[in-house]
């Protein structure tokens, strides 16, 4: 009971500069990006031509590379999930118009759901793409929901999506930067795009974890040596394909990103000695007993983790997924 009413304060507290949240990290509606300002415009002379440039550099593409972005598209369109599980998160309460949190979370999701119109009208375009069994996978990944290991607690959900969408940002930056040197300039600008959102996505998480070190340093730091000891876990973890089980499809995927360099074993090692040095672990003072142990454990974790990924191999390309057209 303690500990949630600390939480329930602290939360409380850092709601109060929500609309400052909001102006440093989240961009306003009329001026942000829309993704009819990246794909062909149908209504123009030139459509025919964009769409033909845009099928022949999709058609040309690797194919872990192609397959990753379809499963990065997929991940973004099960947005809805993520919604829900945030929304009930302790301290976010969505009754009568919404708290600041509330607000912020529903404005946070309208930023994100523009990434995956973006990219699944382009994969729709390309010609590349059964439509059908992307959909499907797309509607099994909301259907069977996910658990992140966060329950409601505002700590543990601040430490994932703090991790998750600087992961997010390294995906979408990579698969940019490969189309861009295969020379398709226009999909690269597409994905650099919503990397940049993911970004400051991922730099306003850190600061809420940041806000809450200084308020509550003990439980912060036991939620982020909890959440390092699980492990994270992709939201599209529970990714499958017609005819399968719930997340039997997650490891091909996760292959292919680590084949064409997409997103590796060495990214969540980067991404977790990032966290560790933007909060400064090692240096936070006034620590409950418990809590300097799991700082401890926090400050020698990469390098545990490190020695395990460099015995790591990744398999060899097998698998056909459903989603590409032969």
């Amino acid at each position: 009971m303690y500990n949630q009413l600390v939480k329930s304060e602290v939360m409380q507290i850092l709601e109060k500069n929500v609309d400052y949240y909001k102006e440093q990290f989240l961009t306003p509606i009329e001026s942000i990006w829309q993704p009819s300002d990246y794909l062909p415009d149908p209504t123009s002379d030139n459509f025919k031509y964009e769409l033909e440039e845009l099928q022949t550099l999709a058609r040309e593409m690797d194919y872990d590379l192609f397959v990753t972005l379809i499963g990065d598209c997929i991940t973004e369109e099960a947005l809805p999930t993520y919604e829900s599980w945030l929304m009930n998160v302790d301290g976010i309460d969505q009754g009568e118009g919404g708290n600041g949190w509330a607000k912020w979370i529903r404005a946070w999701t309208g930023e994100e759901n523009r990434h995956g119109d973006l990219l699944s009208k382009y994969l729709y375009l390309c010609g590349r793409v059964n439509m059908r069994e992307m959909e499907i996978t797309t509607q099994y990944l909301i259907s069977d929901g996910l658990d992140i290991g966060t329950s409601s607690d505002p700590y543990k959900n601040f430490v994932y999506t703090s991790f998750q969408e600087t992961a997010t940002n390294v995906s979408h930056r990579r698969v940019g930067t490969f189309a861009k040197q295969s020379g398709n300039t226009k999909l690269a600008k597409m994905c650099a795009v919503i990397a940049a959102d993911e970004a400051r996505h991922a730099k306003a998480y850190k600061h809420f974890v940041s806000k809450i070190f200084e308020l509550d340093p003990s439980e912060m730091m036991l939620a982020f040596e909890y959440m390092m000891r699980q492990k994270i876990v992709m939201p599209a973890h529970m990714m499958r394909q017609s005819g399968q089980k719930a997340g039997e499809l997650w490891d091909h995927f996760s292959d292919a990103a680590q084949r064409c360099m997409v997103y590796t074993g060495q990214d969540y090692i980067n991404i977790m000695k990032d966290l560790i040095d933007e909060w400064k672990i090692e240096h936070i003072s006034g620590l409950t007993e418990t809590a300097q142990k799991a700082q401890e454990y926090l400050v020698k974790l990469p390098a545990r983790l490190q020695k395990i990924t460099d015995r790591m191999a990744t398999p060899d390309q097998e698998y056909q997924f459903r989603w590409v057209k032969s």
